[in-house]
């Protein structure tokens, strides 16, 4: 495993799944050991948006836990981790762990991750935000929660789809210093 980091993915049910797709492919590509979970609507928007497999999904982790398995080890804070991501995060998921509700696996390890002063991404896929949308990511903010949302840049000059999704997984894996060459940095691109 890489530099023997441990990161805990949270793929929740908003549009954008492919991210956290890329995203756990991407870690799974570096060797870092990644604990998965996947929601019930995240898998019913794998269906919906993608034609990947969630088995398949399943597989690139190197451990999966069910949304409703709350006593699987990364509801514990002595399971030490890395920290965190939830990519995409719906803004259930955002309320949830905001309002220290709880209720599946992804925000009771996103809850973990917060108490044990780990490092938690989370990457809302939402628009437009709602007066409610902006007061919980602030609230999260506040506590050193980073909020990335998935806003891809243009400056490299995207030619795909990929090319975009590869901007947002490459912003991510720097929330965690994990050196990656995934996207086009600021300065790097030959601007005419």
């Amino acid at each position: 495993m890489s530099e023997n980091l441990k990161l805990v993915v949270g793929i929740s049910g908003s549009s954008g799944v492919i991210y956290g797709i890329r995203f756990l492919q991407a870690l799974a590509k570096l060797k870092i050991e990644t604990h998965l979970v996947l929601s019930k609507w995240a898998k019913k928007n794998i269906e919906i948006e993608t034609d990947e497999n969630i088995d398949e999904i399943l597989n690139v982790a190197d451990f999966s836990y069910e949304e409703t398995n709350m006593a699987a080890a990364i509801s514990s804070g002595s399971f030490k981790t890395n920290g965190m991501a939830i990519i995409p995060c719906s803004m259930k998921t955002m309320s949830s762990i905001a309002n220290g509700y709880d209720d599946n696996l992804i925000s009771r390890a996103a809850s973990v991750t917060i108490k044990e002063n780990r490092r938690l991404v989370i990457v809302p896929r939402e628009t437009p935000l709602s007066k409610i949308h902006i007061t919980n990511m602030l609230k999260l903010s506040e506590i050193g929660v980073v909020i990335l949302p998935a806003m891809p840049g243009f400056y490299h000059r995207p030619k795909t789809i990929e090319d975009m999704i590869s901007h947002i997984i490459g912003k991510t894996l720097d929330q965690f210093n994990i050196n990656n060459d995934i996207f086009t940095r600021w300065g790097t691109s030959k601007v005419t």
